[in-house]
């Protein structure tokens, strides 16, 4: 599987999970000046901006490892766009969604809420 492939297929995953618990999905792969952002949610009063890691394999590390202090940052600057942009007077916050997509066609997922803050579900 391509990493494009792998990719998408991570998404519609994270976003069947984030629906599963109660998130209404705003935007996907919404883009920002050079930032695109892979989902962009709502739980309750709080906007959720989620950066989707697949995986085929955790040789080189978790997918959540990939996650770089800068790609946080520019999720961060980005998802306060977005907040400007629909007129946003709530919480904010960012995730990772972490997908290993399993040779027996299964999958793991670990999501790591607030990644300031983190929660691990």
């Amino acid at each position: 599987m391509n990493n494009q492939r792998t990719g998408r297929k991570g998404e519609a995953i994270a976003a069947s999970y984030l629906v599963s618990q109660g998130y209404e999905i705003l935007e996907r792969n919404w883009r920002w000046k050079r930032a695109e952002v892979d989902l962009i949610a709502r739980k309750d009063n709080t906007l959720v901006i989620v950066e989707v890691k697949t995986r085929t394999s955790v040789y080189f590390g978790t997918p959540d490892a990939f996650v770089t202090d800068q790609k946080e940052k520019i999720l961060l600057d980005a998802g306060c766009q977005y907040a400007a942009k629909i007129g946003h007077d709530w919480s904010i916050r960012i995730d990772i969604i972490a997908i290993v997509l399993k040779h027996d066609g299964g999958h793991t997922l670990k999501h790591v809420r607030d990644v300031y803050f983190p929660e691990f579900e």
